[in-house]
């Protein structure tokens, strides 16, 4: 067996995907499946701001769509929101800070629907947050995860909305993070009663070195009867 490093890329079916939001415009994305099974869940991945460097290919997103089908036997689906460009493909468009992303996150979930895919998942990182909590609260979604959440762009009536659904949300709030640290993010998210507020000690917005625990916890979450820690070797 060899330990999973940074770029470890375990075996699945992978497709790369274009989707085609309903005011037109392309983004590029890629579908992961388990490579001999169907999958039993399905988390879709909504990455951190462009503005910033964030991508599809970010290290979090990444390593998701890499061990994930692998691992928890979980269909993951990552794209880039429009006006991002990476490794895996350029997203047409502009950039609006959270407001025309609802389309993206309409052709998303539109897509895993019609894929048929199962028990549909939600898990953004930093700007990726705002775009869940504003635009992701949808009947075929059963929660979400939240990876260091600014609340820059989501507004008191987004958090409210999640509170009366009930749907699972559970936050990885980065002990050292630059926007919202673990006593703010209790005090925010205590509008939703069945919000989960999980600090990670140590750990700063970028999760660098927190890989691990962080697919831990989505893994927990979103597929209970798969035993975590995940495998640290393949």
């Amino acid at each position: 067996m060899t330990r999973i490093g940074p770029n470890t890329v375990l075996p699945a079916r992978r497709t790369p995907v274009v989707l085609t939001t309903a005011d037109g415009e392309r983004l590029a994305g890629e579908l992961a499946l388990p490579a001999e099974t169907d999958p039993t869940a399905t988390v879709v991945l909504v990455h951190p701001n462009p503005t910033g460097g964030g991508s599809m290919d970010t290290h979090l997103i990444r390593k998701a769509a890499a061990r994930l089908p692998a691992l928890a036997g979980i269909a993951t689906f990552r794209f880039n929101t429009r006006g991002t460009v990476s490794e895996s493909g350029t997203s047409t468009g502009t950039h609006d800070d959270g407001g025309a992303e609802r389309h993206d996150i309409d052709a998303a979930l539109a897509f895993v629907a019609q894929a048929g895919l199962p028990e549909v998942w939600l898990a953004g990182w930093s700007f990726g947050t705002d775009l869940v909590l504003m635009h992701g609260l949808r009947p075929e979604v059963a929660g979400a995860l939240l990876l260091a959440p600014t609340l820059r762009r989501s507004q008191p009536e987004h958090l409210t909305a999640w509170a009366e659904s009930g749907k699972p949300l559970r936050c990885l709030i980065p002990e050292l993070d630059d926007y919202i640290r673990p006593a703010a993010a209790r005090t925010h998210f205590a509008a939703i009663p069945q919000a989960e507020v999980i600090p990670f000690a140590a750990c700063k917005h970028l999760f660098v070195g927190h890989t691990d625990p962080a697919l831990d916890a989505l893994v927990d979450l979103v597929a209970p009867h798969i035993p975590t820690p995940l495998p640290r070797e393949w």
